[in-house]
């Protein structure tokens, strides 16, 4: 008998009974547990109603990406109306060009036939480093040292071929100049897996943005772009910096969508103000030498050269993308 209601007294469940039978006759078992379902009830609604915070989508800086590009058309080609029409009152270099001497002439044609030698080697050297996979994997290497090696390569030939002194005739600053331009072959190598569509495509939009960009230089008055050195060059920093950035931080975030997005489109923009800048440059050079001084038309084309290939490159990966979609 003393063992049976020592057993009964030790239910959880009958203990709160008789508890609730001193305390509260009226009060049974079923509200208690109604009052807890209720209190249960209203804290998870409570948890509900926490607001969340919106992320801003990582297609935003593309978005005003692109939207720069389209403003920056449309100045261009109303600044190619407006200097190819002759609506400015100061005369434009073509004007200005009837009264060059001959050796000027003869400048300005050396360096864009240098300009031209360039891009017809990196061609060459694309499809050549393309097809031998020992010196592609040089260049599509993986990892940071696969990204470094290859542009310091660029960057000390580049180094040593300004370093060269030009003499008339084929000579070592010809044979570096080679060099240079096939070692930038190897770079733009690995994007030839992207496919033959998308590189033509991309090579069409930048001889046409190439060619409008002269035509603009050429007929704007001679000194139009020489004031932009510095604004170019903390450009420059910007967008390098970018580049460097969007190697370490996916496009999937935020951060690194807008790094990527300046890397891209603010190289658009940069590099076509680049190649308005050279352009003009190179007509200043070209009579500012006196003529008893030797002419370097390697190192005036290097510029231009390396502004176009930048604009192709950033064109291949415009293409690439609006494909992807």
């Amino acid at each position: 008998m003393l063992a049976a209601r020592a057993c009964f007294l030790r239910s959880p469940f009958t203990r709160q009974t008789l508890v609730s039978k001193v305390q509260a006759p009226n009060q049974g078992i079923s509200r208690y547990f109604g009052n807890e379902a209720r209190a249960r009830t209203r804290t998870r609604v409570r948890v509900a109603e926490i607001p969340v915070a919106k992320k801003v989508p990582t297609y935003t800086p593309f978005i005003v990406g692109k939207g720069a590009i389209a403003g920056a058309s449309v100045v261009g080609l109303g600044a190619l109306a407006y200097y190819g029409l002759g609506l400015s009152s100061q005369a434009g270099v073509v004007e200005q060009s009837l009264l060059w001497p001959q050796y000027v002439r003869e400048r300005v044609r050396d360096t864009y036939l240098f300009v031209a030698g360039s891009l017809g080697v990196t061609a060459a050297s694309t499809v050549a480093i393309y097809r031998s996979p020992t010196i592609l994997r040089f260049f599509n290497a993986q990892g940071l040292m696969g990204m470094i090696l290859p542009m310091v390569a660029v960057i000390a030939a580049g180094t040593a071929l300004h370093s060269i002194p030009y003499q008339p005739g084929f000579g070592a600053k010809h044979m570096m100049w080679m060099v240079h331009s096939s070692l930038v072959g190897g770079l733009i190598a690995p994007l030839m897996m992207l496919g033959g569509p998308i590189l033509l495509r991309a090579a069409i939009m930048t001889a046409g943005v190439v060619g409008g960009l002269s035509t603009v230089a050429v007929c704007a008055p001679s000194d139009k772009f020489l004031n932009m050195g510095a604004p170019l060059g903390i450009g420059f920093g910007v967008v390098f910096a970018s580049c460097l950035g969007s190697m370490f931080m996916p496009p999937t975030s935020l951060a690194g969508a807008s790094l990527h997005s300046i890397a891209l489109y603010g190289g658009v923009l940069l590099f076509s103000m680049m190649l308005l800048y050279q352009t003009q440059s190179l007509m200043k050079n070209a009579q500012g030498v006196p003529y008893y001084v030797q002419f370097d038309p390697i190192d005036s084309s290097t510029g231009i050269y390396m502004s176009i290939m930048n604009l192709f490159i950033r064109f291949v990966q415009m293409t690439a993308m609006n494909k992807r979609k």
